[in-house]
């Protein structure tokens, strides 16, 4: 069986140093990191988690609380949490809640059950009382993307994203503005919705129509733009998310309309396939992987019982391409 002298053999380490890394405690360089992970992965070390955390108090386990995993902004999310939590020493328990309660509070029983030193969540509401049972059992949290009341919070600004799409339209000449997006009873959607009727009413103008779902799946999103489209006719279409604004522009294909030339879209987070639509979608980029690793900060800190590092900067940024243009 591997041992951690092995691992410090292996590595050219001390085995002081290998246990630092092991059990996520004290400082260790970069590069000294990276050879002793290489290491107990070629020599395919498992810790004893229940010694270890007899010897520390801790499961160096984190769970990770998030609404989907099939909606690729949150899969980004995961991937780069996992990734940097892994580096502190600490494993991810990712639990995809579905937007449902019922599931949030299944996993947050869970996560109490395993122990976990701290969890990192999109909580489905604001007045979770899962939330309520990890703040109960003085468990760590950092809410991620959406605001949960008295806790550290890594988030975009929702509603001046909206305002910022809003008024590419309104700058561009747009007067006929309609909405689309989901899930509708979203924070983030929500707080964008909000910034794109104030940016409106700040020019004297008001949405031509705001359309919601509970289904943030692609053909989900090309239904509500499609009933709208039926049923309206704006000059441009504002997706609260880049998978309805990619739901509207195949909406409006099947309508047979031109992009920009009939119909300009914008969405909001600018995930990879934005750039790759025709024509590539204008966009309000959000940073994140940013959030992930400010989120993962954070809550280390509060694990560690460190300060707790200042508000990071998350700028937002509008990303003008080929699917907006000013109105025929």
């Amino acid at each position: 069986m591997t041992k951690i002298r092995d691992i410090a053999k292996r590595a050219g380490a001390s085995i002081a140093t290998v246990s630092r890394v092991v059990n996520g405690s004290g400082y260790v360089s970069a590069e000294m990191r990276a050879r002793i992970e290489s290491a107990i992965a070629e020599l395919g070390y498992t810790p004893n988690a229940g010694a270890r955390m007899m010897r520390s108090g801790s499961s160096r386990m984190v769970g990770v609380l998030l609404p989907a995993l099939d909606v690729h902004f949150f899969g980004i999310l995961a991937h780069v949490v996992e990734q940097a939590l892994f580096r502190q020493g600490y494993h991810a328990m990712i639990c995809s809640t579905a937007e449902s309660p019922e599931h949030e509070a299944a996993y947050v029983a869970a996560l109490l059950s395993q122990q976990v030193d701290g969890v990192i969540l999109a909580s489905v509401t604001a007045d979770s009382v899962a939330v309520d049972r990890l703040r109960a059992a003085d468990i760590p949290i950092v809410a991620m993307d959406r605001a949960l009341p008295g806790l550290p919070t890594v988030s975009a600004d929702h509603h001046q994203g909206g305002r910022l799409m809003a008024r590419h339209l309104i700058a561009l000449g747009h007067r006929k503005i309609a909405v689309t997006g989901a899930p509708g009873h979203s924070a983030p959607v929500q707080e964008r919705v909000a910034g794109i009727t104030a940016e409106l009413a700040e020019a004297g103008l008001a949405p031509l129509a705001i359309r919601l779902a509970a289904d943030h799946g692609f053909d989900a999103c090309r239904a509500l733009a499609a009933d709208l489209l039926t049923d309206l006719a704006p000059s441009a279409l504002i997706g609260t998310s880049d998978m309805a604004a990619i739901g509207a522009l195949h909406a409006a294909a099947e309508r047979g309309l031109s992009i920009p030339r009939d119909l300009s879209v914008i969405g909001f987070d600018d995930l990879p396939a934005a750039r790759y639509t025709l024509p590539p979608l204008t966009t309000v980029a959000q940073p994140i992987r940013a959030i992930g690793e400010a989120a993962v900060h954070r809550l280390v800190a509060r694990m560690r019982g460190q300060p707790l590092p200042p508000p990071p900067d998350l700028p937002l940024t509008l990303m003008e391409r080929g699917t907006t243009a000013p109105p025929p």
